[in-house]
């Protein structure tokens, strides 16, 4: 079986993925302590730990198969400063750090679509010229979890970088849907779990994936689907209340726009039902938002796991 480590796991979307996938998890850090707790919660057994990526390192006497990590988004988010490398949350070069430490067969390393915005291309070369300078090739591609089967209109940039001969074998994954799963389709199950008489004709004018959901920071943000624009689309076209996080599906007689669960909000990120969040609800939603799709972390991890198993 192929290993990785992971770090900034978060809730552990993208670790869950790559278990999918047929990684086996040596370690798996964040710094937040409620994902540490969902980790540990739904997988002791990946070895969670809570920490600063800036202090810690990894010793291990295998091969360490893969590196990943979904770095903090805040420096290139276009709902942030866009600090770039100016911004104290740029682990970018802790990951090159890292790099040069374990020497992992692969890398791969999710953020959000606007590091790849033009105002970004100088700093992104920087990076890719760093890991090759450790000996590996790399580049950046724009993902669509749409396209993955998630029901979320999620945009992500996500590096790939292998040795030399690796990454010559390397292809990045295609779409493994043609037509994206609607909300009203993935939500039916739930929004009927409770006896809401309206939840077939609900689905039945629910026929989009969602828009990206949000989940804020520490400081800024709250259990809501996102700012205004991504409400007013939530209402509009799935005639959901976006302005916060439901305890329990609607029930018999309910009237007017229902609000998502936590159980909705991480089947529209691709969680799958039996995942469990540690914490009250604005923390369990901040993981959630925050997270990236397992299914779209489950094929370019496929895509990787073809080249170093050919490879070992």
């Amino acid at each position: 079986m192929l290993n990785s480590v992971e770090v900034c796991a978060g809730a552990g979307g993208q670790a869950l993925g790559l278990e999918w996938a047929g990684f086996k998890h040596l370690a798996c850090l964040d710094s937040d302590a409620p994902s540490v707790e969902t980790l540990k919660l739904n997988r002791p057994q990946w070895n969670p730990e809570l920490g600063d990526l800036r202090d810690w390192s990894f010793w291990t006497s295998e091969q360490v198969d893969l590196l990943a990590g979904g770095v903090p988004c805040p420096p290139f988010s276009h709902a942030g400063k866009q600090l770039g490398s100016d911004d104290e949350r740029d682990l970018f070069p802790e990951m090159v750090r890292l790099t040069g430490e374990l020497k992992p067969r692969a890398v791969m390393i999710e953020n959000v679509r606007g590091l790849l915005d033009p105002k970004f291309e100088e700093y992104r070369l920087k990076i890719l010229q760093e890991f090759s300078n450790l000996g590996y090739r790399g580049e950046w591609r724009l993902v669509d979890a749409s396209r993955f089967g998630v029901p979320q209109k999620r945009l992500r940039s996500v590096l790939i970088a292998l040795p030399e001969k690796a990454w010559k074998q390397f292809k990045f994954p295609e779409p493994t849907v043609k037509i994206p799963t609607s909300v009203g389709e993935a939500l039916l199950p739930l929004m009927k779990s409770d006896g809401w008489e309206q939840a077939d004709s609900w689905a039945a004018n629910s026929l989009e994936p969602a828009p990206t959901l949000v989940g804020g920071s520490k400081k800024h943000g709250g259990a809501d689907l996102g700012p205004t624009r991504a409400r007013t689309e939530w209402l509009n076209k799935h005639n959901v209340d976006g302005r916060g996080i439901a305890n329990t599906p609607p029930a018999k007689g309910f009237q007017g726009s229902p609000r998502l669960t936590l159980e909705m909000a991480a089947i529209i990120q691709g969680f799958p039902t039996d995942w469990h969040f540690y914490g009250k609800k604005t923390p369990a939603y901040r993981q959630i938002g925050n997270a990236f799709p397992p299914p779209v972390a489950e094929a370019f991890g496929r895509a990787i796991a073809t080249v170093l198993m050919y490879k070992k």
